[in-house]
């Protein structure tokens, strides 16, 4: 990985520094972004993937730099938590597995048709997986019996 600081903006007492961020694997891959470093915490502002990445590398890649970009851009590391463990900061912490997966899948889905709402949508807000995921998830709930099958056929 390397990071080469773009430029720097200066305000009161804080300060905001964007780097450019190069990831380069030995398959060929390779990631290059633009990241905004203030308070010791990480925005990525733009992301441009060869081949592209899915949801699930896209939730994962401020994990991959956060430490080496804060350290290469004057930010500190990622600070450790009351408990030792290091501080995350995801937007939803991740989705449960197995049955419990199954119940959360259709709790959001019967809560969303009664709304009135998307249902496949709002399985993909809650879990955070693509389309075509959240579909296989759905699929799995019906086959455990917590959604009523997809058709009735009469």
């Amino acid at each position: 990985m390397s990071v080469r600081r773009a430029w720097e903006v200066r305000e009161n007492d804080t300060a905001t520094t964007w780097c450019d961020v190069r990831l380069s694997f030995a398959d060929g891959a390779g990631v290059d972004l633009l990241a905004a470093v203030c308070e010791g915490c990480v925005c990525i502002e733009d992301v441009r993937a060869r081949p592209a990445l899915s949801l699930d590398d896209m939730a994962v890649l401020a994990d991959w730099i956060e430490g080496p970009l804060l350290e290469a851009c004057g930010g500190t590391a990622v600070e450790a938590g009351g408990d030792g463990s290091p501080d995350r900061r995801h937007a939803r912490p991740a989705p449960p597995r197995g049955v419990e997966s199954r119940r959360l899948v259709a709790g959001e889905y019967l809560a969303a048709q009664r709304a009135g709402r998307d249902p496949v949508l709002a399985v993909m807000s809650a879990t955070g997986y693509s389309r075509r995921r959240s579909l296989r998830l759905i699929a799995g709930a019906r086959d455990a019996g917590l959604l009523a099958p997809r058709h009735v056929r009469r």
